[in-house]
């Protein structure tokens, strides 16, 4: 089905580095559902589909990627880093420094609570619009322009603490030195409801803990998981 949707498309498409033939993909990339929920004509139009191709060539691009140029790794560090390289923080950077969110069509509600820049949906967004391109053209240009936007992430991917997997990292280590897994509780809520602030702690036994804050849950463990893994001094 067609979008009708009036943008700048080419300068998006400078920023993507990537001139579509089929314009129609990237618009229909640029759709969050939340948007049919107030524009009936785009209640069946969205960019999920796209979404969910665009997850799957991209995890095949980044394990090609590392496989090739990372030798030395072994399977389990190639899983690692592949799921590191192609999570929400990653792709929620990339989004952001191309400016995808400016583009994106959503819900008055979804605009009034941050939804251009919240990371969920641009992580979501950026696998969208790799998704269309994909259909667009074919895997060997997909795989150029993912890995054009990507390549410096993926190769220091172990260097920004923002995106190590601090849970794993955490539970594994916990698991090999304690024999049990690492418990989290959420301690405090702060906030309104749109705007909430998350105290988590996690502990390790009865005497082993260390707490994290966010605007998530999910953000508020991964930082007290970070926090005791310095704290315990992990390897990573």
């Amino acid at each position: 089905m067609e979008v009708d949707l009036q943008l700048d498309f080419n300068s998006l498409e400078e920023k993507i580095g990537y001139k579509f033939e089929n314009i129609n993909l990237l618009k229909n990339s640029l759709v969050h559902r939340s948007f049919g929920n107030e524009n009936k004509k785009y209640k069946k139009i969205n960019n999920e589909r796209l979404e969910l191709l665009g997850d799957a060539v991209l995890d095949l691009i980044v394990a090609e990627y590392l496989y090739k140029n990372h030798t030395n790794y072994t399977e389990g560090d190639l899983a690692k880093i592949k799921s590191m390289a192609v999570s929400e923080p990653v792709l929620a950077k990339v989004s952001r420094k191309l400016g995808l969110g400016e583009y994106l069509y959503l819900s008055r509600g979804e605009l009034l609570t941050g939804g251009r820049d919240r990371s969920s949906i641009l992580g979501d967004l950026f696998e969208a619009v790799l998704g269309a391109i994909y259909l667009d053209s074919n895997f060997d240009t997909a795989r150029k322009v993912a890995l054009f936007h990507l390549k410096t992430y993926i190769d220091h991917i172990e260097e920004d603490e923002e995106i190590m997997d601090f849970k794993t990292i955490l539970q594994e280590y916990s698991q090999k030195v304690y024999k049990q897994v690492p418990v989290y509780e959420v301690v405090n809520e702060t906030g309104p409801d749109h705007k909430k602030l998350f105290e988590i702690v996690v502990k390790i036994g009865d005497s082993i803990q260390e707490k994290g804050i966010g605007k998530s849950k999910k953000m508020a463990e991964h930082g007290a998981a970070q926090a005791l893994c310095k704290k315990l001094g992990v390897k990573y």
